[in-house]
Order: C-alpha cells, then structure tokens, then sequence
C-alpha cells in the first residue's frame, strides 16, 4: 500500500482516493483513537495485538519489557512500577487511554501494574515526543491503550482461565455483539496472586507480604444514527490491590489500593472531504495508603477529570489537509489524610493545528502547532515537524522534530511537606529519524534520536529533613532504537521474528553523569512458529548495566542479566485451546530496581474457549 492509499484509510474519508465524488458510510470498524493511525505514518510504534499479550500474562510489566524497548523499573513482581523511555523517566512517558491521556494528576504518571493487561483490542507503544496531540508528559514516549468496536460480526465470546506459580490465577471473559448499525462489547479480568517467591541467592530474599489482585471491567458501544453519523460510548473500571514487600517478618507490612473510572462518549460525523469527532471525556482516580495492613487509610486521593474534545479533519484538495483540535478540562482533586492536599482545581485549555502536505505518493509532510492555557503557568508553545520519504521500495526516511511539555502535578505543587508552588513546566526539543530498510520478507528499522529537556522537574533532599521538588536539571539524551522483523508463511507453516537493540545515554549536564535506572543497552527477541493448529514461542531480553546512583558507581549498579521464556499451545477441535509457558528458563537472578529481585524459574497453563 502506497503513502497516499494509506492516508485514505487512517484519514477515514473514502476507500478509493482521496479525494472523490461519491460520499461513502462509516467504517464497518470503528477505532476509538482517531489520531493514531495518522501518527504511525511518521512515528516509530510497536504495536501489540491480545495474542501478544497473552504471553506475558502475568502483568502490563512483563510485556513491556519484553516485547518493547522500554525499560521497565519494578519492585518486585506485581508491585510499584515505572518505564523509561529513551533515558527520560515515568514522567515523561504519557498513558493514553483510547486518545485520551490518564496520567495520574497526583503524580503526573501511571503506575504500569495498576492498569488493566487485558481487555484491549491493541496496545500500541509509540517512541518519541507527541505533546502536541497527546498532551503533557508525552516527553519520551507513550503507551496506547486501544479498542475498537466492529460491525456485521454477530454474536461472540471468549473466555480465558491462567494458573500460575506462586498461587497466581488470571481470568478474561469477552463477548460482543453487532450487526450492520449497532457493536457492543464487554470484557472483564479478574487476576491475583499469592506472589510468595523466594531468591535465596540474592540476600536470602523472600518476597514477603507480596500479594495483589485486581479487577477489570469494559464496556463500549457504537450506533450509526444516520449515513455519515455515529455516536459511540465506551467506559472502563478498575479495582487494584496491592501489598508492598517488606525484607523481616518483624517489619510493618503496609498496602495500597487503588479504583479508576473511564468513561468516554464520542459523536463522529464523517464524509468525504471532512471528518469532525466530538469528544466527552470523564475519568475519576482514588487510591488509599495503608501504613499498617489491616488499620484505617494513612493517606490517599481522589481525582476527578472532565473532557470536552473536538478533531475537526479537512481536505482542502488532494494535497493539502488541515487538523484542528481543541481541548478543555476542568481537573479536582482531594488529598485525604497525611498528604496535606487540600480540595483543589485547575482548568486547562488547548489548541492546536496540523498541516498535511502530499505532492506525490513518495512524499508526505505534516506541520504542528499548539498552545496549551494552563491555570497558573505559562505554558511554552509547542510545534512538531513530520517527514516521509518513500526513496524506493526498500528504503523508507522518516524525519521528526518537536517541542514537548510536561507541567507539574498536583503533588509536586502541594504535597506537604515539600510542594513546591515555585515549579514552571520542563520543555524539550527531539529530534529523530526513521530509516527503514525491505528486503524479501525483512524489515529493518534504525532510529537515531536526541532529546534535551529543560527545568526537568525533580524531587531533592532538602537541608530540612524531607523532599521537595525543584526545577533543577538540564538532562541530554541520546541513542539508537533498532528493530528486525521477520515473517514467513509456506503451506500451514509460519514463522514471525521480532527483535530489538536500544542504545541509551542519558546524562545529567550538572555533573555529566548517567541517570539512574537507564541502561546503556537492551536487547529484547520474540520467535514465533505456528504450524496448523500447534504454536510454539520463544522471548529473551538482555539488559545492560543499570546505574542506581547519580555517581556512576558499579559496585551499586545492577548487573547485566539475560532473561529467556517460552511456551506452546495447541488448538483443540477448533473452539479450545490449551496452552503451557516457562518463564525464566534458565533460573537468572535479576533485578530491576535495586534490593527486589524478580522470581526465578516459573511455570504457568492456560485454557482458552471461543464461542
């Protein structure tokens, strides 16, 4: 498919050119996030489909890090973790959730092992600034959460049973419905573990009060009221529980629970020259502290978020389009106990436009810009350039260029002690290149980058005894993101290979050193092979050595570890499938955030039924 075929279908405008005379009806599969097919025409993305993600069951965690070039900071299986994309930190990697950005508005990130594995249509993981169409802290990267909704398919099911080590046990349930006007679907995952694992070779480390659950459910729906109208819904809610390791039986044990609401309704009004999606949005975040286990909350929050959102596409002639989106959000948030937050808002405005320019199938540019309004800052204005080059069929150039933003959260301003209500917004400028390469049935891809973020917002040890946030640090970052894909298909045989290398060097300017939990280098691989109804799969993830202090000292970094899985499934009279995975093959003692070793060999079975 040639650059200016795809764009008549990311665009949604008609299936033939263009730009053509005959008005056609709404895509029989309705995507809820607009903008990304768009952005994959620039921007590197990996993107992961339910069989994908279903071979790191066990947590969001597990399959970024090992089918994606983020770096993933856990401590220990299943509790608090973070990512790291191209040397930045959690707070620069924004979670868009169907188009809309969930960042906690406390913390300005999301917690990776409190947001649902299961019950996505495609998780899509995009390198790269994105600040203009995504938002704040879309700095170093962002990870997309998407559904989609088809139509004429009829009445199906699935439902998914997992039994793992460490008394682990995960369930999916979908079913969904539709006809030629009207899609439903509903999912739901219920997951918990025991999570008592034990590395005796690293300081006789027993994962102690170690356990979580958590509960998912997923709603959405679509209804073509007219020829060239739609109104779809879609609403997500989550119940997370997690228990925080402790090291000695005498210790405190202590817990956090968590509840997130999602609700989105969108009314899409599509024909040939243009396109507009409106866009109402609410999503509600509460989480509870417990110092001690089974004694009241210590501390927690409740954060509430209102969206309106308009996309308005239009094609001027077939060479030219023009992208108007606008924002407004009306954020509240409440502290509850310790945290010192009091009952406080902020209303946040947006504007932007984008400029879409293709002379000839070979070449495609895209222009951006955009101003953010938010309540107590001056937020800087923020562009983006975009560039493809189809040179010939086996080589592909992409160019990007951006300005991105992330302004503080809520704790940074007023946690007590230590908000700090001096803090301006970081920036940072980006730049990277795509260079793709074909041949037969590989594809390679090398991307080069280079970011420098500006008031890199940072909490310090103050003279006083506790910490604050300062706008402290001018962070360079700059490396090669690489990735080989390989597949074959001869009779009933298929093979896929997917591998990576990521090169990252990521420093502090003040004193020229490495920044914490940024490895120098990563190397992640994925094979699969199916072969009628039997499908066999291998992953392995190299990681390099991790500094855990700002002083670059080896003798506290974590070692380079290697980390392989596997595992076989077979398909049963068509409707059944059952399944059998290894992970940690070869028993690796391993860490990924400093004192909380990840489990040693393990095992888990899986039963899958289609109706």
């Amino acid at each position: 498919m040639d650059i200016k075929s795809s764009l008549v279908f990311v665009f949604a405008v008609c299936n033939l050119s263009l730009y053509c005379g005959q008005e056609k009806s709404i895509d029989t599969v309705y995507i809820f996030d607009n903008q990304m097919n768009k952005v994959k025409l620039f921007h590197k993305v990996n993107s992961l489909i339910p069989a994908d993600i279903q071979k790191n069951s066990s947590n969001l965690s597990e399959v970024l890090r090992f089918q994606s070039p983020v770096y993933i900071k856990e401590n220990g299986r299943g509790a608090v973790s973070s990512p790291s994309f191209r040397g930045t930190t959690a707070q620069q990697t924004a979670f868009v959730w169907n188009g809309i950005n969930i960042n906690s508005q406390f913390l300005g990130q999301g917690d990776v092992n409190n947001i649902a594995l299961f019950g996505y249509d495609q998780m899509e993981i995009k390198s790269g600034g994105g600040s203009v169409i995504y938002g704040s802290g879309a700095i170093g990267g962002s990870i997309h959460l998407n559904n989609n909704l088809s139509f004429n398919e009829g009445l199906n099911g699935a439902f998914n049973s997992e039994i793992a080590s460490f008394r682990t046990y995960n369930n999916f349930l979908k079913a969904s419905f539709s006809n030629e006007k009207f899609s439903f679907k509903a999912t739901a995952s219920h997951a918990i573990s025991q999570n008592e694992y034990e590395v005796p070779e690293s300081r006789n480390y027993i994962n102690r009060n170690g356990k979580y659950y958590n509960t998912n459910f997923n709603f959405a729906a679509a209804y073509k009221i007219a020829p060239f109208h739609q109104i779809s819904w879609i609403s997500e809610i989550f119940d997370g529980n997690q228990h925080y390791p402790v090291f000695f039986e005498s210790q405190t044990q202590t817990k956090y629970e968590t509840q997130n609401l999602r609700s989105l309704l969108s009314w899409d009004w599509k024909k040939s020259k243009f396109n507009n999606i409106l866009r109402a949005a609410y999503t509600e975040e509460n989480f509870q502290y417990f110092a001690t286990l089974n004694q009241p909350r210590t501390s927690g929050g409740a954060g509430k978020n209102y969206i309106v959102k308009n996309d308005f596409n239009y094609f001027i002639n077939p060479k030219w389009n023009i992208n108007l989106i606008g924002e407004f959000q009306h954020n509240q948030a409440e502290g509850i106990g310790t945290s010192g937050i009091g009952d406080i808002s902020r209303n946040i405005a947006s504007a932007a436009g984008l400029l879409r320019y293709m002379p000839s199938s070979k070449i495609i540019l895209e222009a951006g810009i955009k101003k953010d309004f938010v309540e107590g800052f001056d937020s800087p204005v923020l562009y983006s350039f975009s560039g493809k080059w189809k040179a010939a069929n086996w080589y592909h150039f992409n160019l990007n260029l951006s300005k991105n933003f992330r302004f503080p959260s809520f704790n940074d301003l007023y946690w007590a002690p230590g908000g700090n209500p001096n803090l301006v917004p970081e920036t940072s400028i980006q730049a990277d290149m795509n260079h793709e390469f074909k041949a037969g049935d590989f594809k390679l891809v090398l991307s080069p980058y280079y970011i420098r973020i500006k008031d890199m917002l940072r909490w310090m040890n103050t003279p006083l005894g506790y910490w604050s946030p300062f706008n402290t640090d001018q962070v360079e970052s700059f490396g090669l993101e690489s990735q080989l894909t390989y597949q074959k298909q001869i009779n009933q045989h298929h093979l896929k290979i997917n591998a990576g290398y990521i090169f990252t060097k990521s420093k502090d300017l003040e004193i020229n050193k490495q920044l914490m939990y940024v490895p120098l280098y990563k190397i992640f691989g994925n094979v699969d092979y199916n072969y009628r109804f039997i499908r066999i799969y291998a992953q392995g993830m190299f990681n390099g050595l991790t500094y855990t202090e700002s002083n670059e000292k080896k003798s506290d970094a974590l070692q380079p570890y290697f980390v392989m899985n596997a595992g076989i499934s077979a398909i049963i009279m068509k409707k059944y499938t059952v399944g059998f995975k290894i992970n940690n093959i070869f028993d690796e003692i391993y860490e990924t955030t400093a004192y909380y070793p990840l489990p040693k060999r393990n095992y888990s079975i899986n039963f899958n039924i289609n109706f």
